[in-house]
């Protein structure tokens, strides 16, 4: 049986190898705050990261990733939602209806691992992510509370 490494933990799935890695996550392992919103890759609300690098999970098929790859999902960002952006995220009231928020995170955790102090110009590449809200502003907000928190620490 294949086998994935998901959250620090080695988990195991029965799908074809061209299913996409977002229906292994959310029908498989049950790890639904991976959402499905275009499955095209346009719209990030399915991005997660393999070895710290965020992807597009609607559209990578499962058998690309190996049981040595590292997929950290939403769920596992930090445990108790205790990640600087997850705070910023609710002290700013970022999400409207919250929909591609995980994405956005997922994309906002990327970027700050590679840049902890981001520019807006570096804000403005990483975060490729549509809400269809227009949060935009909001997010770019969280993401500067969340560097200087961290910077802080």
């Amino acid at each position: 049986m294949p086998r994935l490494n998901v959250n620090g933990k080695e988990r195991d799935f029965d799908a074809e190898p061209e299913t996409p890695l977002l229906w292994v996550l959310r029908e498989q392992l049950n790890l639904t705050g991976t959402k499905y919103g275009c499955g095209v890759a346009q719209c990030g609300a399915c991005t997660v990261h393999i070895d710290g690098e965020p992807v597009r999970s609607c559209v990578r098929p499962v058998s690309t990733v190996n049981a040595n790859q590292k997929i950290t999902t939403i769920e596992g960002l930090a445990p108790n939602a205790s990640h600087a952006l997850q705070k910023a995220w609710v002290e700013l009231d970022v999400p409207q209806c919250g929909f591609c928020q995980s994405g956005m995170l997922m994309a906002a955790a990327a970027l700050l691992r590679k840049k902890p102090s981001p520019t807006d110009a570096d804000i403005d590449e990483a975060m490729t992510n549509i809400c269809r809200c227009g949060t935009y502003n909001r997010v770019r907000a969280a993401i500067k509370v969340a560097a200087k928190a961290r910077s802080a620490a």
